[in-house]
């Protein structure tokens, strides 16, 4: 069965994000520091990722990572940076925070879409988008007494970066970024390296910090790469909403950092707005 353009990002969207749920519970089971954390994110996946361009394309990966152009460029940096605000806001506030700042990527993706791509996002992604905002305001109505501004200003940068991110691959939506986004995990480990005071992994993060950064850094980072290239930004980003109430969940399970009762009933909102969205959108363009 061939997949429509639709199908084909929406899977890739959603697979991405369902690898990177557990990411929060892996970060919070760490040992290692902020800097330690942010240079073995950045290099595994560089070096697992590299690899498997390499064996696809063979010594044409330079003549596909010379053709990115500016666009290329632009989105190496991004991506670097939003993975270092991550981490420093995950570190900093509780994980259900942090996840319900990055929730803001699809209402900020439909907007620069809107400005800057003159790619306006439909009737019912644009309804989707309020549901899940009212949503994401409910929950931190009652998280922000914590006190936790530092963690979550930079978890609403992290937002930012998502959003700005996933309108430059859609406005270069004929090349592939996959490289340039290698080449921004590069950046991270290479920024990291000034600042790390130990790379020794003890205990179990000799087991939970490779499988983190492959399973939920480095195969997530190409499919949502790729998938902007089939669907709008803020179709991909509504994705990563799932990672708002999935997220504290694992880490509730497992550690149990419970999120609130309010994290609780926006999330069931949150999950029960992008199914109806997802269902609506494909049944659209499998007619």
């Amino acid at each position: 069965m061939k997949l429509t353009n639709q199908q084909k990002g929406s899977l890739l969207a959603f697979t991405a994000v369902v690898l990177i749920t557990p990411d929060s519970l892996f970060v919070r089971l760490s040992h290692i520091d902020t800097w330690g954390m942010l240079f073995y994110r950045g290099a595994i996946p560089f070096v697992v990722v590299l690899l498997g361009l390499f064996m696809i394309y063979k010594m044409n990966f330079f003549k596909l990572l010379f053709s990115m152009g500016h666009a290329g460029i632009a989105y190496a940096i991004i991506f670097s940076v939003t993975n270092v605000t991550f981490i420093i806001s995950i570190q900093n506030t509780n994980v259900a925070n942090t996840l319900i700042m990055i929730a803001m990527a699809p209402m900020l993706s439909a907007v620069l879409a809107a400005l800057f791509l003159k790619e306006n996002p439909d009737k019912k992604t644009w309804i989707t988008i309020f549901i899940t905002f009212m949503a994401v305001t409910y929950i931190f109505y009652d998280s922000i007494k914590l006190g936790n501004f530092f963690g979550d200003i930079f978890g609403f940068f992290t937002a930012a970066g998502l959003a700005i991110g996933a309108i430059v691959v859609r406005s270069a939506k004929d090349k592939n970024l996959v490289p340039s986004a290698v080449i921004g995990k590069l950046l991270v480990a290479i920024f990291a390296l000034f600042f790390v005071k130990n790379f020794e992994l003890v205990e179990t993060d000799i087991y939970i910090v490779p499988l983190m950064c492959v399973l939920c850094v480095a195969i997530p980072f190409v499919l949502i790469t790729i998938a902007p290239r089939f669907i709008t930004a803020a179709e991909v980003n509504l994705f990563f909403l799932l990672e708002t109430i999935l997220g504290p969940i694992w880490v509730w399970l497992i550690i149990k950092e419970q999120p609130s009762l309010e994290t609780i009933q926006g999330g069931a909102l949150i999950i029960t707005a992008i199914a109806i969205h997802s269902y609506l959108s494909l049944k659209k363009n499998t007619n």
